[in-house]
């Protein structure tokens, strides 16, 4: 029985220190709480007066800066700034009419085409042929057109959008270029043979004049090369027959004649001439003057 009592009182005074203690315990949490809510009060007093005197500061300073800036611009000549040109379009430029015309993409071409559908090129009967090469595709246009069917390729697809819409829808999920663009010619050959017929046959007229312009001034220029090559034989014979060198030779030796009025090697006559105009003459060569003077020395020394 005492054992009982003890144990109940124990268990009275545990629940009432656990009172005290729990008692303690919010008080002392109640207390540091408001010392938070305190200091928490206090700090963020603090931050706000500080942010309003830096904002203020900053405030200041801008309007410093900004009055600096003004009495800048009022005191520098603004200069004069150039209207900017416009930036010219990168769209490629709409062919005129005479080369949509040349091309021949015409009223009656457009009127054809707009009465083709995507059958239309699904359905045509032509095989797939195997290509040889690879073909370059330039500008939307494959190159194994000739140069009329490239440009006019490139022409209808910017001028009649149903061809542009056609080949966007086919190619190439349904067939390959190639055979788009065979099958289009195929069904606009007589639209478009009359005006193709006709470039080639420009080009060939072309060329041809061309090719007699060539010979032309080939032959012009030769020409002329040949009156020069004659200008220059004849002021060579002008400059060789006025030398003044061979005047005196002939002045002083007389027309001998030519070689052919007389037989080669014949030289006797002329030698003979010679002869009697030294002993005519009574001229005596040095020799014999050497030979008198010798002989009067002698007479004299005897």
């Amino acid at each position: 029985m005492d054992l009982w009592e003890r144990a109940r009182a124990f268990a009275g005074e545990a629940a009432k220190k656990s009172q005290e203690l729990s008692a303690e315990a919010a008080k002392r949490s109640s207390a540091l709480v408001s010392e938070t809510a305190k200091k928490s009060k206090e700090i963020f007093s603090e931050t706000a007066t500080k942010s309003r005197e830096i904002a203020a500061e900053a405030t200041k300073q801008a309007d410093l800066l900004a009055g600096q800036i003004k009495r800048l611009s009022t005191d520098l000549p603004v200069p004069s700034i150039p209207a900017i040109p416009p930036i010219p379009s990168a769209v490629a430029p709409e062919p005129d009419a005479e080369e949509l015309e040349r091309y021949g993409i015409t009223e009656d071409l457009r009127e054809f085409v707009k009465g083709m559908t995507i059958s239309t090129f699904r359905d045509f009967p032509l095989q797939d042929e195997p290509e040889m090469s690879d073909v370059p595709t330039v500008s939307n246009v494959r190159q194994d057109l000739n140069e009329w069917q490239a440009r006019h390729a490139t022409l209808v697809l910017s001028a009649v959008k149903e061809i542009s819409k056609f080949r966007y829808e086919l190619c190439p999920r349904y067939m390959k270029e190639r055979k788009f663009w065979r099958i289009y010619f195929l069904l606009v050959n007589n639209y478009t043979s009359l005006y193709e017929n006709k470039y080639f046959e420009e080009l060939k007229k072309k060329a041809e004049e061309e090719k007699k312009d060539a010979k032309k001034e080939v032959s012009e220029t030769s020409q002329a090369t040949t009156a020069e090559q004659k200008d220059i034989k004849a002021q060579s014979k002008t400059s060789t027959s006025t030398n003044p060198e061979h005047d005196l030779d002939v002045f002083l030796l007389g027309d001998l004649g030519s070689d052919d009025e007389g037989p080669d090697g014949d030289d006797g006559g002329l030698d003979d001439d010679f002869d009697k105009i030294d002993g005519g003459s009574g001229l005596e060569s040095d020799d014999d003057d050497k030979e008198k003077s010798a002989g009067k020395v002698e007479s004299a020394k005897e």
